[in-house]
């Protein structure tokens, strides 16, 4: 009888980048099976199912409407304070929602992590996918409420690509970091839904960031975020509404920063998840 030689595979814990990509290319049926669970899971296993994604920014504007617009009576350049209010949470919410499941997707997969191989950066990048429905809902409101309020946009909207790919730049940096540091420290998972309501606040959501006194902006625009929600301001909002040029070169270089950096970090700790998850 022929003797059978068994075959062995091989997992290098540091594959070379462009085995990596094609590894990530070659799993790609994966990703769209988590996007798809994703989604089922987040609009059909709930109560309210998608109208969830309608109400909470809805009743999150009203909210900083009431208090910044109505009480606080804070200027809106020109624009009606709820369409100046939701144009910035269209990027906030879609940051928030994007980050809170980027950085949670490694531990709720754990069960998958520890039994096959695939490149672990398919996980978190699939939330951001199912983060975009999201967005794409809050658009359409936004859209109805510009028709409302009978405020067409302008040339500028055909930017808008642009920013939500920065917004995008953002989220993805920040996601990688939090995912890897979340399985190694699991108390981390407390700090993230604490930055985020922090960060809700000291971003220019319910007010418009030309309040900040101009000796602050640049130091201001440290906040990856600023540049990105000035930009959807700027491309939707046709008023007085105008971009401070070098916090958005300062929002850009720090998300890029951010996704190169969460992109060395998850590679250096993806070889060892599967022993500390």
């Amino acid at each position: 009888m022929e003797e059978t030689v068994p075959h062995e595979l091989l997992i290098e814990p540091n594959r070379p980048a462009l085995h990596y990509w094609r590894d990530a290319w070659r799993y790609r049926e994966l990703f769209y099976f988590l996007v798809w669970r994703d989604i089922l899971v987040r609009y059909k296993q709930t109560v309210v199912g998608v109208s969830w994604s309608v109400l909470r920014p809805l009743l999150t504007m009203l909210a900083f409407t009431l208090v910044f617009g109505l009480l606080a009576k804070l200027p809106s350049d020109g624009t009606p304070y709820p369409l100046l209010v939701f144009a910035a949470m269209l990027p906030w919410n879609f940051f928030a929602n994007a980050l809170s499941e980027g950085s949670n997707s490694l531990i709720g997969n754990a069960n998958l992590l520890t039994k096959i191989y695939f490149p672990r950066i398919i996980i978190p990048a699939s939330t951001l996918v199912v983060s975009l429905i999201d967005f794409a809902i809050s658009m359409a409101i936004m859209a109805g409420m510009m028709l409302w309020y009978g405020y067409l946009p302008g040339w500028r909207i055909v930017t808008l690509p642009l920013f939500l790919a920065l917004a995008m730049l953002a989220v993805a940096g920040c996601a990688l970091w939090c995912a890897a540091l979340n399985v190694r420290y699991r108390d981390f998972r407390f700090l993230v839904p604490f930055l985020l309501q922090f960060g809700l606040y000291v971003s220019p959501v319910g007010f418009a960031s030309s309040m900040v006194p101009e000796k602050w902006r640049l130091i201001y625009s440290f906040n990856p975020m600023v540049g990105v929600i000035d930009g959807f301001r700027w491309a939707l909002l046709t008023g007085k509404t105008e971009i401070y040029w070098p916090g958005l070169l300062v929002s850009t270089a720090l998300s890029a920063a951010l996704l190169l950096s969460g992109l060395w970090y998850f590679r250096k700790t993806e070889r060892v998840l599967a022993d500390v998850i």
